[in-house]
């Protein structure tokens, strides 16, 4: 039998109390980000597809193809390219642009930037932005994240509760803007 089937411990049952969450059926992105996804995706067809097509080309002219590692990484780039342009064309249909910049509310929503104060006094700001923006640089996080999750439709002013594998935290919202997303 296959140590797949086979139970290691009897604590196998408990299901952990964060799991991923599945990818969201809407893709909601801000315009910037989507005006991002386009020129990558403009960019691989329009000039480095084309670009590897004629090294390939080139290189399969040269003769045995099975030693002529120009050939070989030109159509494992190829795929490569494709397989890019493939997901970018899906999440473009898929994208639902939310352009919030200059919303006036005091309530958290896509879009907002979220200056907290966690526990022990620490102030940082997020901005929750969509799936293919997310940047833990510039402090930019999902909506779909646990930290999205526990800030959306919440208040300037109110507490809320952060489930994190470390323990909950607790945030204390300071201000919500609505900035334009670069």
């Amino acid at each position: 039998m296959s140590k797949a089937f086979v139970r290691e411990s009897e604590d196998a049952d408990e299901a952990p109390e964060l799991e991923p969450s599945p990818p969201p059926a809407k893709n909601y992105i801000s315009p910037a980000g989507y005006a991002r996804l386009k020129a990558e995706l403009k960019q691989l067809v329009e000039v480095e597809r084309p670009e590897v097509v004629r090294t390939v080309s080139w290189a399969a002219k040269n003769g045995d193809r099975s030693e002529n590692g120009d050939y070989l990484y030109g159509k494992k780039r190829l795929r490569e390219i494709d397989r890019r342009v493939r997901f970018l064309i899906k999440r473009l249909e898929a994208a639902e642009v939310v352009d919030s910049a200059g919303r006036d509310s005091d309530q958290i929503f896509f879009g907002s930037s979220i200056k907290i104060r966690a526990k022990g006094g620490e102030e940082r700001t997020v901005t929750i932005v969509g799936v293919d923006e997310t940047d833990t640089a510039k402090h930019r996080v999902s909506w779909i994240s646990p930290v999205a999750r526990a800030l959306i439709k919440a208040r300037e002013g109110d507490k809320v509760i952060l489930k994190t594998p470390g323990g909950i935290e607790e945030l204390e919202i300071l201000e919500v803007r609505y900035d334009t997303i670069d």
